[in-house]
């Protein structure tokens, strides 16, 4: 462990370089490390002089140091990396950091493949940092009350995880409906999360059977973009997606517990819906929310457990959106400090990406798919 990565489970403040400056960059997690009490943004990394411009003028005299590579950075002024860049510079960007003896705070997905997964485990091990694994739908409230009632349902059967999107998909300049740059469709953006979710449940299974299927019959559509996001129209220099905007999937653990799964970056149904359900032996819990930044959401989240036929709301308490993000936040320097976390979320990863790659080699074998979707994954 290096020295730095041990010493923030007290008060102590953490000095943080923010790494991308796009959407997620800015929107997201600027200004909530700037508000927390527990860090200090000391730099801000992108290539694009524009994006820093922008930066430093929203925040004025207040604006950190940037720079236009990870390169720049000095590892003995720094605690923690946040990497907020497209995709497929995650996995990258933070090997090269963690090579430096940067802790790492990486935003799904955290690799695009087994390989990078691989990457990531040498670059934690020669540079001695951890890399940290962004994960917000668990730390809403309403995930935390479903994943509390999972305990009461006897052993677990099946999962039925779906976020469908009316008009959501994402523009970001372009990359996000690039293949290239973004490793895949509505599986990777969306999927992640679901399967992240439910990862306490499943614990370390492995998924023996998977079979998926994909379409893209709403990605070029400019009426459907997510206009929530500020995003423009089209791909770079207006070329056309080339990933997917629906993926369904069938998946069994090899502990026998089946996962049904539905992403949707847009649909025909009126509002932007995330539902999860779990089915056990002694009964089963279901939620129906909306995760993300989407605006047009459910009023509120709806918990409920059924049992014998009697089905019984649980209450959970209103929360302003977004505050999930925060609450990794609180939860970071804990994590830096805890040994137990080195190669953790590398190895959760792994998983994940053999998961969703097979979910694309499915789709891919029974030619249901557009020609360029999907993510190379490796084995």
């Amino acid at each position: 462990m290096s020295e730095r990565s041990g010493e923030h489970g007290g008060a102590g403040n953490v000095r943080v370089a923010l790494v991308g400056l796009g959407w997620a960059g800015r929107e997201i997690w600027l200004p909530r490390l700037e508000g927390h009490e527990r860090y200090t943004v000391t730099a801000v990394v992108d290539p694009d002089p524009a994006a820093r411009a922008a930066v430093a003028g929203r925040l004025g005299g207040a604006a950190p140091p940037a720079s236009a590579s990870v390169e720049e950075l000095d590892p003995d002024a720094l605690d923690l990396a946040v990497v907020a860049v497209p995709n497929h510079l995650h996995a990258p960007v933070a090997a090269r950091l963690l090579a430096r003896g940067v802790p790492v705070f990486l935003e799904k997905p955290v690799c695009l493949s087994v390989e990078e997964a691989d990457r990531l485990a040498a670059a934690e091990r020669e540079g001695g940092a951890v890399l940290l694994a962004g994960s917000a739908a668990r730390h809403r409230a309403d995930v935390r009350a479903l994943l509390a009632l999972a305990g009461e349902l006897g052993p677990i059967r099946h999962v039925d995880l779906a976020w469908v999107r009316a008009r959501g998909v994402p523009g970001a300049g372009g990359w996000f409906t690039r293949r290239e740059h973004a490793g895949g469709g509505a599986l990777v953006d969306l999927g992640w999360h679901l399967l992240d979710t439910v990862a306490p449940v499943l614990g370390s299974a492995v998924f023996e059977q998977v079979v998926g299927t994909v379409s893209a019959d709403f990605i070029d559509n400019d009426a459907l973009r997510a206009r929530w996001r500020g995003d423009g129209a089209g791909g770079p220099d207006g070329a056309p997606g080339d990933v997917e905007d629906t993926a369904r999937g069938f998946l069994v653990t090899d502990g026998g517990i089946s996962v049904a799964l539905r992403t949707s970056w847009a649909s025909h149904v009126s509002r932007d819906v995330t539902t999860i359900t779990l089915e056990g032996g002694e009964g089963t819990a279901s939620l129906r929310c909306t995760f993300g930044f989407s605006t047009n959401r459910e009023k509120a989240s709806v918990l409920a457990r059924t049992r014998h036929g009697v089905t019984v709301p649980i209450p959970v308490p209103a929360e302003r959106v977004g505050v999930e993000y925060t609450r990794q936040l609180d939860e970071l320097p804990a994590l830096l400090a805890d040994p137990a976390q080195r190669g953790a979320a590398i190895a959760r990863a792994r998983r994940m990406i053999g998961a969703i790659g097979r979910l694309y080699d499915s789709a891919r074998s029974a030619r249901r798919t557009p020609a360029a979707a999907g993510v190379g994954h490796g084995r």
